[in-house]
């Protein structure tokens, strides 16, 4: 009986080991982390300098984190699905809130069509008199009170001029889902934790049921009697 118990005990104990920890199973929900841009004053910097400054990204929508530092925060933004392009750079670490969670819309898909007209007189019967173009939309910026865009077309970012902000609609996700304590440090939500949490305690539960039926089936295997000795011997 007490050799059964250790051999239930180890058997046990290895498979606790075994077992993925909430902790790691957390770490894998973590690879892709995102941190939102809460207001609408948030640069996005081609380098780790001041003067980089390329765009405001929209506000309430999301950067992707590759590196926190302490100035500076090395960051992605929208992604390589054409006519969409991944652009890498940089955010103030300060000026964002990192989330625990993957945002359903973290990057404003957004596409505009600006038109471009020629004055009266400048063209042949017959010309055009407008053209019109469409770009991806990134952020803006503006410049001596001038209103920029910075769009990519064919491949090549640039600014274009415009009268006003394209409309957008904004996210509020991390409103409802960012818990954001005195420190300033930012803590996930019970409904965040949740998932990791439950897969854990299911996973334990099965081993453990799986420990009592294999300690059981050993035990019973132990308890049955020898066969009986050859008469005559």
């Amino acid at each position: 009986m007490m050799a059964g118990m250790k051999h239930f005990t180890l058997a046990l104990a290895l498979l606790f080991c075994l077992l993925p920890s909430p902790r790691a199973m957390r770490a894998d929900a973590d690879a892709l982390r995102y941190a939102v841009a809460a207001d609408s004053n948030v640069w996005f910097y081609a380098s780790e300098e001041e003067s980089a400054k390329l765009f405001l990204i929209p506000e309430t929508y999301y950067v992707r984190i590759l590196a926190e530092g302490e100035e500076y925060t090395a960051v992605e933004y929208l992604v390589n699905d054409p006519p969409y392009k991944k652009v890498m750079g940089y955010c103030r670490t300060e000026a964002i809130t990192p989330v625990s969670f993957l945002p359903e819309r973290p990057f404003l898909m957004k596409q505009i069509t600006l038109q471009y007209s020629i004055p009266v007189g400048g063209t042949l019967d017959g010309g055009f008199s407008s053209i019109e173009r469409t770009f991806v939309y990134y952020g803006m910026r503006y410049d001596m009170g001038q209103l920029y865009l910075y769009v990519l077309s064919d491949g090549v970012f640039g600014y274009v001029a415009a009268e006003a902000p394209p409309e957008f609609e904004k996210n509020v996700d991390y409103l409802e889902a960012v818990d954001v304590p005195a420190n300033g440090q930012t803590e996930p939500s019970d409904s965040d934790m949740g998932t990791p949490n439950v897969l854990a305690i299911v996973l334990i539960c099965a081993a453990s049921v799986a420990v009592v039926v294999a300690a059981a089936l050993l035990l019973k295997s132990r308890r049955q009697p020898p066969p009986d000795s050859e008469e005559g011997l």
